[in-house]
């Protein structure tokens, strides 16, 4: 019987790289005959400084099992891309590494055929589609689709294709009057406000093209494995996709949530302050912190964190806040208002890092402030923990319409929320009183965010709905194998 060998190229963010590695782990946990072999490409991202470590730590105790192989660096694009459009600037840096992916593929092919003993697949990160795809069709390898957000997004791009096949250009954004402001998608139960679409979707410079080159290559993998699950997303259903419309649908892998529930150590955080943060936390009573964090690139301008500062201040509660400072300022205290450290006192944190899934995990954290990003929503949900959604960039107002109007687990705060909007810290106040309001008895938004933790669970459990889409993956490769 021939092995497999999986050779995995997540997009170089922490995001995706951490869903990739932690599904890799997952894999190996349910391959107990030891039929698959694994593989990380990893490519090195100027924005992450550590990744090497980070990788590193993200593996732990399964390095003997996850081979990793860094890729050479490539020249760095202009920041002018980066500007002008950050989905044709990210996929434009992967397509550079296409030579160094070709190298490290036929390599592997070379010893694979040395040995007559192993069949290889490609796990590649949807970012990664629209070259990397080809180069293994070059090689003769098949291609699977790891989808790191949800089956709403997932719906959202599979349309697109057909869309610009009928419109030919970018979405426009329009008011809520206008007969095009809402969209009905496939596993949608409520329609689409436009408002809510990825900001590159709108973008003439090359986003909204980014968008359809890759979604193009979606129905050509063998699989699409998405970082969901059946309970969370029960429109989801394949049927909804596979309408002449759109086209054949590849079988589909719902195996989520794919959470780092250990939360492995960022080696880029002094421990010791992340034993004060834990301290402080410990300290806390029960469900009365909330606790608000945007992502590794999620910044605001000055004038947004002050009046962040002062709706937290207003509101008398405890708090944890993650804060990235803008530049060029330095330091927390340049940005916020005068004395609002000092005025509130032992009932508040700041710190720049937080270990976001320990943080998430402690009793004393009541509510979750956050970006809605599809990892930080899982983890959310996966500790219980009710959202307030203020998405930032890339799918992130997809996602938070998802979860506060399709799924009922979250309040909204600004899910429409674009760069450069102010959002006043009378808004603020009243969506974070709100969140916490969530933990009193009875209320029914803290009552469903448990209930889907508890499916959560279950689901990855052995005869959940994820546990048995893993089990059919492994049996669908491993059998296209032999």
């Amino acid at each position: 019987m021939k092995r497999t060998e999986l050779v995995f190229i997540p997009a170089p963010g922490i995001g995706h790289l951490a869903s990739t590695i932690e599904f890799v782990k997952r894999l190996i946990g349910r391959d107990d005959d030891h039929q698959l072999s694994t593989t990380v490409l990893s490519m090195k991202f100027s924005m992450i400084p550590n990744a090497e470590e980070l990788t590193k730590s993200l593996v732990g105790s399964y390095h003997g099992r996850i081979k990793i192989i860094h890729l050479p660096e490539v020249e760095p694009l202009s920041p002018d891309l980066l500007t002008i459009s950050p989905e044709n600037f990210f996929c434009t840096f992967i397509e550079s590494f296409t030579p160094h992916v070709r190298n490290a593929l036929t390599h592997i092919v070379s010893s694979s055929n040395s040995s007559n003993k192993t069949h290889i697949a490609l796990v590649l990160d949807f970012f990664c589609t629209s070259t990397f795809m080809d180069v293994g069709h070059e090689l003769g390898l098949p291609s699977y689709l790891f989808f790191t957000s949800n089956y709403g997004f997932l719906c959202f791009m599979l349309t697109m294709p057909d869309r610009h096949n009928n419109k030919g250009s970018e979405f426009e954004l329009v008011d809520s009057s206008h007969p095009d402001y809402y969209l009905s998608l496939p596993g949608w139960r409520s329609p689409v406000p436009t408002s809510v679409l990825p900001t590159g979707v709108f973008n003439k410079e090359g986003g909204y093209a980014t968008y359809v080159k890759l979604a193009k290559k979606f129905r050509d993998t063998k699989g699409i494995i998405v970082n969901t699950f059946a309970d969370l997303e029960p429109e989801a259903a394949v049927d909804s996709l596979t309408s002449p419309n759109y086209g054949k649908m590849p079988t589909t892998y719902m195996v989520g949530p794919v959470v780092d529930v250990k939360g492995q150590p960022n080696p880029g955080l002094d421990q010791a302050k992340r034993e004060m943060i834990i301290n402080w936390l410990d300290q806390q009573p029960e469900s009365s912190v909330v606790f608000l964090c945007f992502g590794s690139m999620g910044i605001f301008r000055a004038d947004q964190l002050r009046e962040i500062a002062t709706a937290l201040e207003r509101s008398g509660l405890r708090f944890l806040w993650s804060i990235r400072v803008p530049p060029p300022a330095k330091t927390t205290d340049e940005v916020l208002p005068e004395g609002f450290s000092e005025r509130v006192g032992e009932k508040g944190m700041i710190c720049g890092w937080a270990p976001q899934t320990e943080v998430l995990a402690h009793g004393a954290i009541g509510g979750f402030v956050s970006h809605c990003g599809w990892n930080s929503s899982l983890e959310s949900l996966w500790y219980g923990v009710p959202i307030a959604a203020w998405p930032i960039y890339a799918e992130q107002q997809l996602t938070a319409c998802m979860v506060v109007n399709e799924f009922g687990l979250a309040v909204n705060l600004k899910m429409d929320y674009r760069e450069g909007d102010l959002v006043m810290a009378d808004e603020i106040e009243a969506a974070v009183r709100r969140l916490m309001d969530s933990g009193s008895d009875g209320d029914e938004l803290g009552k469903k965010v448990k209930e889907m933790s508890e499916k959560a669970r279950k689901a990855v459990m052995e005869g959940g709905s994820s546990y048995n889409a893993v089990g059919q993956l492994i049996n669908d490769i491993i059998g296209m194998s032999n």
